[in-house]
């Protein structure tokens, strides 16, 4: 693939239409993730004989798992640093927020995740934390979209965040699968089309990487459909569904089939299968950035609530559109000056459900903040926000998928790529 035009930054006076993107990107994450959620591990094979094709909810129910709780988490630390994210910061919300906390139902928490916050209850600190045996997995991708949302039109910027952010969890293609996501995402905020999201997402990963060589395939194989894509990148035998190059790769395939179209893009990837919530969650996140909300189904955008926060205890109450406000700028161009409303240790009054405003509680708590680096007057939003972290100072103190890439066999038929 050629590599296409990656348009500049969006100036300031284009917030409106960023906050719109921005709205499309987290929310197409939490939909995807939700429509993914009962599809996950399994076969097309299998999803067809229980419900045919998805085309929408299968549960009556639907919610988020840990794909939307953890891009809460990253978003919202995002918002509170900015551009001035670092590792120490990164693993002190960690401590703070998770590791140091009674877990609850820790529902469908991953792998790298788990690995990761055994190293930090050992005592261990980043980027060490991140040496386990699935730092190569999908966790980082999972909550990647923040970063381009925050960094639109600016996809190298975006991948440089993400990787931070991602130094406490992960290593090698691990972390190229983040960096993938969030530049592809920065580029979409912008209004590039298909192709320059792909090619924003190349450019930021290693030419040689397995994330890289998959992608492509992806990509390549796209116009034949989800069958062609599945087969050009799946590991065959391989029981981890959550492998990175393999889920991004996947993602953005589906995005590419779809031409950047949010109800094809998440319901290809859903159908799909294996690790169908977080495939599902990303190629959301690239359409619903390249659409704007107004391309999520309605039905979709309204069973969203605010995180359940049964993998995240801490993210309880939090809602995607409510981090997808702070991550952008005001009609003045200015972020809000005001931390404790969201990100101190008091809860506000209402929370968002199913993507609209409640007002029923007890009086707010201050304004959003933007971007930690940057000033100016709060803006006042349409709903509460809860509490979050609050700051503090930070703590003193070979990739083992490979032998997997070695092991892929493309294979003509869907079913037979599954262990």
């Amino acid at each position: 693939m050629a590599i296409a035009c990656i348009p500049p930054a969006p100036a300031p006076g284009e917030a409106a239409g960023l906050r719109e993107r921005a709205r499309g990107a987290l929310l197409g994450l939490a939909v995807g993730d939700a429509l993914g959620a009962p599809a996950e591990n399994m076969r097309p094979s299998e999803i067809r004989a229980r419900w045919g094709r998805i085309t929408g909810y299968v549960v009556e129910e639907p919610s988020g798992t840990d794909d939307t709780e953890y891009a809460i988490f990253s978003g919202l630390l995002l918002a509170r640093h900015g551009s001035a994210l670092t590792v120490a910061h990164v693993e002190a919300a960690w401590h703070e927020w998770i590791a140091d906390r009674d877990e609850g139902p820790f529902r469908g928490a991953g792998f790298s995740e788990r690995g990761t916050l055994e190293n930090l209850r050992r005592g261990l600190a980043a980027p060490i934390t991140a040496q386990h045996r699935h730092a190569w997995s999908d966790g980082l991708a999972m909550r990647a979209a923040p970063f381009g949302v925050f960094a639109a039109g600016r996809p190298a910027e975006a991948a440089r965040l993400v990787a931070i952010d991602g130094s406490v969890s992960h290593e090698g293609e691990g972390i190229h699968g983040g960096r993938a996501v969030a530049a592809g995402v920065a580029a979409a905020m912008a209004g590039a089309s298909t192709s320059a999201v792909v090619a924003s997402a190349l450019a930021v990963v290693p030419e040689d990487s397995w994330t890289a060589r998959s992608l492509r395939r992806a990509v390549a194989h796209a116009h034949r459909g989800a069958r062609a894509i599945r087969s050009a990148v799946v590991i065959g035998g391989y029981p981890w569904t959550d492998l990175a190059p393999e889920a991004v790769a996947l993602a953005f395939g589906a995005y590419a089939a779809a031409e950047g179209d949010f109800t094809e893009s998440v319901l290809t990837a859903v159908n799909m299968g294996r690790d169908a919530d977080t495939t599902a969650a990303v190629a959301g996140a690239l359409a619903g950035a390249t659409c704007g909300i107004s391309a999520i189904p309605a039905d979709w955008a309204a069973a969203i609530g605010p995180a359940r926060g049964r993998c995240l205890p801490a993210m309880e109450g939090h809602h995607v559109l409510d981090v997808a406000e702070l991550l952008t700028p005001g009609d003045d161009g200015r972020w809000g000056a005001e931390l404790a409303g969201l990100w101190g240790r008091g809860t506000a009054a209402g929370t968002r459900q199913g993507g609209r405003a409640r007002s029923d509680g007890p009086g707010r708590r201050g304004g959003p903040v933007r971007r930690g680096d940057r000033g100016g007057p709060a803006r006042r939003g349409d709903s509460a926000r809860q509490g979050g972290p609050a700051r503090q100072d930070a703590r003193d103190r070979p990739d083992p998928a490979a032998y997997a890439e070695a092991a892929f066999v493309e294979s003509p038929d869907e079913d037979g790529v599954e262990p």
